[in-house]
């Protein structure tokens, strides 16, 4: 994905705000030389920021007429509004290894065996996972089959598939689950049966 950014020179809170006021998003490029204050459409960076691949794959920024390669770092989002308040970005090349927090795909879970003769539903326990590789093989998502999935066995992060460059970063945790089968649970509604009615009343009086 490509954008354009502008060199901001008029730094401090009171020219970030005014940037605000204009449309324009006040942000800041570091790694491999020196930092740069840049700056960015408003208009145009939410909506990129909508797309999955913006936040997790290599984009080419367009700066004074030269094209460095970045990744997004970090966002600093308005608390109520739809407004991005600052944005950061790292150049990168062949030889940057970075750590980022990289979505899940999951596929060819109605395909498996725990769903199509077992009755379960495949709880997915990890939405994202926290990798660490070479910039150039940052993927801009993992993908996870559970095709394989039966009852009783949970995928775990050691069973993904993944490029030998990527390393998953489990924060301690031994080989943490991602996803793994649940049972369906029918639920049986017990209605009790209406009282019998009296097959004759007591207490008439004799004639």
């Amino acid at each position: 994905m490509k954008f354009v950014a502008f060199s901001r020179e008029v730094q401090g809170t009171g020219a970030s705000r005014r940037l605000r006021n204009a449309g324009k998003v006040p942000g800041i490029v570091y790694g491999v030389k020196d930092a740069a204050q840049i700056e960015l459409d408003h208009n145009a960076l939410y909506h990129a920021l909508k797309k999955e691949a913006f936040h997790c794959s290599v984009l080419e920024m367009e700066l004074g007429g030269e094209t460095t390669k970045v990744v997004l770092r970090d966002l600093q989002m308005h608390p109520y509004k739809p407004l991005v308040l600052h944005v950061d970005f790292q150049r990168v090349d062949s030889t940057t290894r970075i750590r980022k927090r990289v979505p899940l795909h999951f596929i060819n879970e109605a395909e498996s065996q725990a769903v199509k003769l077992e009755k379960c539903t495949i709880n997915h326990v990890v939405a994202e996972l926290d990798i660490e590789c070479l910039a150039e093989k940052l993927p801009e998502f993992l993908t996870v089959d559970l095709k394989g999935m039966v009852k009783g066995k949970s995928l775990h992060v050691d069973d993904l598939v993944l490029d030998p460059s990527i390393k998953v970063r489990t924060h301690g945790r031994k080989n943490p689950v991602i996803a793994t089968p649940v049972e369906i649970v029918e639920e049986v509604i017990v209605v009790a049966a209406a009282p019998a009615a009296d097959k004759g009343k007591k207490g008439k009086g004799k004639k």
